[in-house]
């Protein structure tokens, strides 16, 4: 079974029609004639009935919690959350199994699959910055979308694992309102800490001795312009940041290989991952082998007995 990633929560509960526990200071957020709105400015337009909202205890006001209630308990749902138009925003979203990006628009249909976090501009008539954050909800973990219909931003949440379902959901969003988009994202991740439980702020850790230190990562070094910029990948690029003055106090070799496929995909066929998907289509892969970039992979050297030639590192791993 999945595992269940958040603790109990101080959320007030739901009421109907999106009001909220009147125990908790007035909410910036509110649904008003079928549109989210903040301070009173409508920002989502047309919520489905299935939507709920509930304030948020921290900030005075300043965040609330989107949840969503459907007829079938499911591993998966997509529900819609609201129609944006003509609000610029930017956002976050995974792109590939591993990496996130930026991304920008100003409508629902500009909203990339797995968006991350998603920051509404502000107007020049008083509403002010907007953050959308989705987030874990028990065994569920939670990421916009484009929406099926014109313009509508949905909300994706699963569990990966078919016997864990469930069909009512309370705080798998999180929006937070702000006039200084800095101090927007710092003010909703003390709400999110506090409410998942489950990870510190920056400001609560002790940074490691190494980030005092100046480094050369082989990233891409290998690949791409950069090699051809700095002479041997990662050596020769350490060598020209020494010789302009500025030596790296590390040199992290980060130039592996890792070969995916989907479920349906043989394996042994030998099919490099690069030709198996292209940008945007790796989230349903899973990997099964990692190893040295063929530049390690093809190096010829010279032993010390017999003065014998050999190829490779000969090391690879299999999953």
């Amino acid at each position: 079974m999945a595992p269940n990633l958040t603790k109990s929560s101080d959320v007030a509960d739901v009421l109907a029609g999106g009001f909220v526990d009147g125990d908790l200071p007035p909410s910036d957020f509110a649904v008003k004639g079928g549109d989210l709105t903040v301070r009173g400015h409508p920002f989502l337009l047309d919520v489905p009935p299935n939507i709920t909202l509930a304030a948020a205890a921290d900030f005075g006001g300043a965040g609330a919690f989107v949840g969503f209630d459907v007829d079938e308990p499911l591993s998966r749902h997509v529900a819609p959350v609201g129609r944006l138009a003509g609000i610029r925003f930017m956002s976050i979203f995974r792109f590939k199994v591993w990496w996130t990006t930026h991304w920008v628009g100003s409508t629902g249909a500009d909203v990339e699959h797995e968006t991350q976090l998603l920051v509404l501009d502000r107007s020049n008539t008083g509403r002010p910055y907007v953050l959308l954050l989705p987030l874990i909800e028990g065994s569920f973990r939670a990421s916009l979308q484009r929406g099926e219909r014109p313009d509508f931003v949905d909300m994706c949440v699963e569990s990966g694992s078919a016997a864990v379902r469930s069909a009512s959901f309370r705080s798998a969003l999180y929006l937070h309102a702000g006039d200084d988009p800095y101090a927007l994202v710092k003010e909703a991740m003390q709400v999110v800490r506090a409410h998942l439980g489950t990870f510190k702020l920056l400001d609560e850790k002790s940074p490691p001795g190494i980030v005092d230190k100046f480094g050369w990562c082989t990233w891409d070094a290998f690949y791409l312009k950069v090699i051809k910029l700095l002479g041997n990948g990662g050596v020769g690029g350490s060598e020209g940041a020494g010789g302009g003055g500025c030596p790296p106090g590390l040199l992290l070799i980060d130039d592996g290989w890792q070969t995916i496929c989907h479920d349906d995909d043989d394996p042994a066929s030998g099919e490099e991952g690069m030709n198996r998907t292209s940008a945007g289509e790796q989230m349903p892969c899973r990997l099964i082998k990692f190893e040295e970039n063929r530049k390690f992979r093809d190096y010829t050297g010279k032993k010390s007995e017999g003065n014998c030639e050999s190829r490779g590192l000969g090391r690879s791993w299999g999953t």
